[in-house]
């Protein structure tokens, strides 16, 4: 998935995970979004801090 799939897919209510389903993509209250590991909480950024380079391969994104 690309960046603007990610995103479309979570503005329309699905879930979007990366790699296995214990990493969910999620937006946070500040308009951000974030990898978070669902057995920690730990978050890393969706994206490197250029805001279009994923942390991760597009073909390692999913939805349900």
């Amino acid at each position: 998935m690309t960046l603007t799939e990610i995103k479309t897919a979570i503005a329309n209510g699905q879930k979007v995970y990366w790699s296995t389903f214990s990493y969910q993509i999620v937006k946070d209250a500040n308009d951000h979004y974030l990898i978070v590991c669902q057995s920690t909480s730990r978050s890393i950024g969706l994206t490197w801090l250029d805001g279009a380079t994923l942390n991760g391969k597009e073909s390692d994104f999913f939805t349900e």
